[in-house]
């Protein structure tokens, strides 16, 4: 099972990114993405369901990101706009087996920076 994200990089405040993350190896159930800026703890940023019937966006984050899903593909974007330099953070995509609200994201992605500069 491997995850692969890409995506991050430098952005001005209120630019956008999108970072893409594919999954190979079996199929999950959950996706998300979770982020760590430094000295502060990993904080779970947006989640979507297999079919992406379910969504969850940490509050910070709401009405600027949106996270979307190509099942067939095994593929979870996660779109940033209005970006600021709190967004500022190593991202990560994660995948559970287990079914939305049980979710437990045993797999990990490496992590992809994103720096927004003020």
């Amino acid at each position: 099972v491997q995850l692969q994200a890409f995506g991050g990089g430098l952005v001005q405040a209120g630019g956008s990114l999108r970072l893409s993350c594919t999954a190979s190896g079996r199929t999950f159930n959950v996706m998300g993405w979770f982020r760590q800026a430094p000295g502060k703890a990993r904080q779970s940023v947006s989640s979507i369901s297999g079919r992406g019937g379910n969504t969850y966006y940490t509050e910070s984050v709401k009405g600027r990101f949106t996270i979307s899903i190509n099942d067939a593909k095994n593929m979870v974007f996660l779109e940033m706009n209005s970006l600021t330099p709190e967004d500022t953070a190593v991202y990560y995509c994660a995948a559970s087996t287990t079914a939305w609200g049980r979710e437990r994201f045993h797999y990990w992605g490496q992590g992809t920076l994103v720096t927004v500069s003020s």
